[in-house]
């Protein structure tokens, strides 16, 4: 449509992301705003940098890391906001930062950006205890770019330049782009020293695994490679919010349990450049498209629910459930199904007994909410942040969402 296009022509706004951080910084002298390459972060703090008085350097500048020669002079005069971005190449900042943290009155706030990398959160966290907050920067989210454009998003995946492409064709290329870069550059730039070819091999045969159990020795078999190697590979990937490993939940009941985590790709459009699907039309004929919208869905989730504490739960038997969340007390779970009419199956029934489940929400594909069965209900993706708030509120949807039992 006309205002879609235009809305696409230009940088899509992210208030709640802006709030988020400003808060922090109402609390923490220190906040690192983490995140991969591109998905917005320069942007974003350089939109709350321009609501203040402010400093910002570059550190990929010559001329922003000349003037931070003498760190501890240069930083310690400054007063209001002050944005460090790629600070991951300058760890020998963070002891200067704890300095300047640590005096009374300073009148400077410090808000760092940097790549996610095992380095960078270690040595911030060694560094900085008690006085840093995280925030965890992700591409756009559905409620961000608005529920009209959901098979675009899921198509091109939360990347800013993927999704605001003009065609399809600079979609990918743009997405064939930084798969290169993030190998090639980013990851030696971090430190990580693994051989782009490798890695490239490696990412591209875990796309097929998505949204499985990881088992380290099909991998390592197929790639010639160590079990070790493999699961290092993978955890440089999770290190660096390319991959998401869900970890499995115990119960405490007579049945066993997968115990291996579940592998996602966290952007679903460097998942389909990875397994070549170009184009919505490819993507709807593959036959791994419900386990790609299946994890594109529970990304989508994880953003309304903002919680740090989620698994999945899976017995020998084959009853398991895709997402389980804890908020005051109560268990929600939920399942996700490329589908437009999701019924409850045995499976959805012995997790809500087994895991005794305040409620389970079925997350489909389809436009309408309903009820399938006791403690259970249908519920669109769009639908999502209304019915987390019902849920939170202690509210049960029967016949639609915000009814009341």
């Amino acid at each position: 449509t006309p205002s879609l296009q235009g809305r696409l022509l230009v940088m899509i706004p992210r208030p709640a992301w802006q709030a988020r951080v400003e808060s922090a910084l109402r609390r923490s002298r220190v906040v690192a705003l983490l995140g991969p390459r591109q998905c917005g972060k320069t942007t974003l703090a350089r939109t709350i940098a321009s609501k203040r008085r402010s400093v910002i350097f570059d550190l990929e500048s010559l001329q922003d890391e000349a003037r931070l020669q003498n760190p501890e002079l240069a930083l310690g005069a400054l007063s209001g906001l002050v944005v460090v971005d790629e600070i991951q190449r300058r760890p020998d900042l963070f002891p200067v930062l704890r300095v300047l943290a640590d005096r009374p009155g300073h009148p400077a706030r410090f808000l760092v950006l940097g790549s996610a990398s095992p380095q960078l959160s270690q040595a911030a966290s060694e560094s900085l205890a008690g006085r840093i907050e995280f925030v965890e920067l992700t591409g756009f989210g559905l409620w961000e770019t608005g529920v009209e454009t959901l098979e675009r998003l899921w198509v091109r995946g939360g990347f800013p330049k993927s999704f605001l492409a003009r065609s399809e064709a600079d979609s990918v290329a743009w997405r064939e782009g930084f798969i290169r870069t993030f190998l090639e550059r980013d990851l030696p730039q971090l430190g990580i020293r693994v051989p782009a070819p490798a890695m490239r091999r490696f990412w591209t045969m875990l796309a097929h695994f998505h949204g499985q159990a990881w088992n380290a020795s099909d991998i390592s078999r197929s790639l010639g490679l160590s079990d070790k190697t493999v699961r290092g590979y993978l955890d440089v990937l999770t290190e660096t919010f390319m991959i998401r490993q869900l970890q499995p939940w115990h119960e405490n009941i007579a049945k066993r349990q997968v115990k291996s985590p579940k592998v996602f790709f966290r952007d679903s459009g460097l998942l389909h450049s990875l397994m070549a699907l170009q184009s919505g039309d490819a993507l709807a004929g593959h036959p791994r498209s419900g386990a790609s919208w299946e994890g594109f869905a529970m990304e989508q989730v994880l953003r309304v629910l903002q919680t740090p504490d989620a698994w999945f739960w899976g017995t020998q038997s084959g009853a398991e459930l895709d997402l389980l969340v804890m908020h005051d007390g109560r268990r929600h779970g939920f399942e996700f199904k490329w589908t437009e009419a999701p019924t409850a199956t045995k499976s959805m029934h012995i997790a809500v007994a087994d895991l005794k489940l305040d409620h389970l929400w079925v997350v489909h594909a389809g436009r309408h909410a309903f009820p399938i069965a006791e403690r259970i209900s249908a519920c669109p993706l769009s639908s999502v942040p209304r019915a987390w708030q019902a849920a939170k509120a202690g509210t049960k949807v029967v016949s639609s969402l915000g009814t009341r039992t």
